[in-house]
C-alpha cells in the first residue's frame, strides 16, 4: 500500500505536467488534460522530464511492457489468457512466461494494468528509447552498451551460461569449454551468447546467429549443430521441449566460459531518465529474494509450451 501512494504521487505529478506520451505508428498519442492550476503545473514540467516518462499509449493507468513473446521462459506466445496470460496489444494471441508473471507484479504495485507489446529483439531497445513502451523486460543482459542508451532496474534474475547439446552427441560428456573444441555451433542474435561465449570456443564452426531462441533450438535438434549456448533458465525449459538434449554446466570456474557479472545480471529496461518508474520497479523488486526469483522462474518452466 505504501508503494502504491508513493507512485500515484509521481504520477499525479506527471499528468500535472501535463506530458503527452510517443506512440508507434499504429497508436495515437493522446495528451494529457492540462493541470487546473498552470503554475503548479509550470513548476514541475522540467522535474517531469527527468522523473518519470509517460506511458506509450499515453493512459497513465496502464505500464506498457516489450518483450519478444518467443523466448520461453522468459516470455512466450499462448492462444489464451490461461494461467493469467496477458493479451498481445494489436493481437488476438497472449503473452506469457516469468517476464509477464514479473509486468503484472510491478504493474499491480504500481496500481497499473499490464499491456504487453511483441517486438523483435533489436526493436526493444529502441522502443523504449522512442517512448513507444514504458519498458523493457524481456530477459536482457544489463551490459554497458545497453546501458549507454537507456537505463536499467536492478537485477530481477541472475542467469548463468550453458551448453546444450544432443544426448548421443560427441560434446555430451564435456566437462570444460576446452571439451567443446571444434564443435559446430550457434546461437541467439545479439546475445552475449553468440558474441562473447562463441568465440572461447577453440577452432569452432560458427553459424550465423538465428533470430530467435526458438530457432536457435531447432538449429541444434535438426542437427544443424553440434551445440548451442544459452543461459540457464533457456536450458531448463528446452530439455523440457526436446528431451533428446542434454545440458552442459561448467559451474563457471576457469574452465567455463568466462562472462562478467553485468552479462548474466538479467534488467529492466526503461528511457534514460525516467527515475521515478526505476524507483518504484526498484522498490517492488526489494521485496524479493533470489528464492522468489527461482521459484517464480520454476512455475513458468512448468506450464512453457513445449514448442513455439
Amino acid at each position: 500500500m505504501k508503494l502504491k501512494n508513493t507512485l500515484a504521487l509521481s504520477l499525479a505529478a506527471v499528468m500535472a505536467a501535463g506530458l503527452t506520451a510517443c506512440g508507434s505508428g499504429a497508436d495515437t498519442a493522446s495528451a494529457a488534460s492540462p493541470a487546473a492550476d498552470s503554475t503548479a503545473a509550470e513548476s514541475t514540467e522540467a522535474a517531469a522530464d527527468t522523473t518519470a516518462a509517460p506511458d506509450g499509449d499515453g493512459d497513465p493507468t496502464t505500464l506498457t511492457v516489450a518483450m519478444e513473446c518467443a523466448y520461453a521462459p522468459y516470455n512466450w506466445t499462448q492462444n489464451d489468457d490461461a494461467n493469467g496470460a496477458v493479451e498481445i496489444r494489436g493481437s488476438s494471441d497472449y503473452a506469457y512466461g516469468y517476464d509477464v508473471m514479473m509486468a503484472k507484479k510491478i504493474g499491480e504495485a504500481l496500481g497499473q494494468k499490464v499491456q504487453i507489446v511483441k517486438l523483435d529483439w533489436d526493436s526493444l531497445i529502441p522502443a523504449v528509447m522512442s517512448g513507444d513502451v514504458d519498458c523493457v523486460i524481456a530477459g536482457q543482459s544489463i551490459t554497458a552498451e545497453r546501458a549507454a542508451q537507456v537505463d536499467f532496474s536492478d537485477p530481477y534474475y541472475y542467469a548463468s551460461i550453458v551448453t546444450l547439446t544432443k544426448k548421443d552427441s560427441a560434446y555430451a560428456n564435456a566437462a570444460s569449454v576446452a571439451d567443446l573444441a571444434g564443435a559446430t555451433a550457434t546461437s541467439q542474435l545479439g546475445t552475449i551468447w553468440y558474441d562473447t561465449c562463441l568465440p572461447q570456443i577453440e577452432n569452432a564452426n560458427i553459424l550465423p546467429a538465428q533470430e530467435t531462441a526458438p530457432a536457435m533450438l531447432v538449429a541444434l535438434n535438426s542437427g544443424a549443430c553440434d551445440i548451442v549456448v544459452t543461459d540457464h533458465p533457456t536450458g531448463q525449459a528446452a530439455l523440457t521441449a526436446y528431451p533428446d538434449l542434454v545440458m552442459l554446466d561448467f559451474g563457471g570456474g576457469d574452465g567455463d566460459f568466462q562472462v562478467s557479472d553485468e552479462d548474466i545480471n538479467i534488467g529492466i529496461s526503461m528511457k534514460k531518465g525516467n527515475t521515478a518508474l526505476k524507483d518504484a520497479i526498484n522498490e517492488v523488486l526489494a521485496t524479493m529474494t533470489t528464492d522468489d526469483y527461482n521459484t517464480m522462474m520454476d512455475e513458468a518452466i512448468s506450464v512453457q509450451p513445449l514448442s513455439e
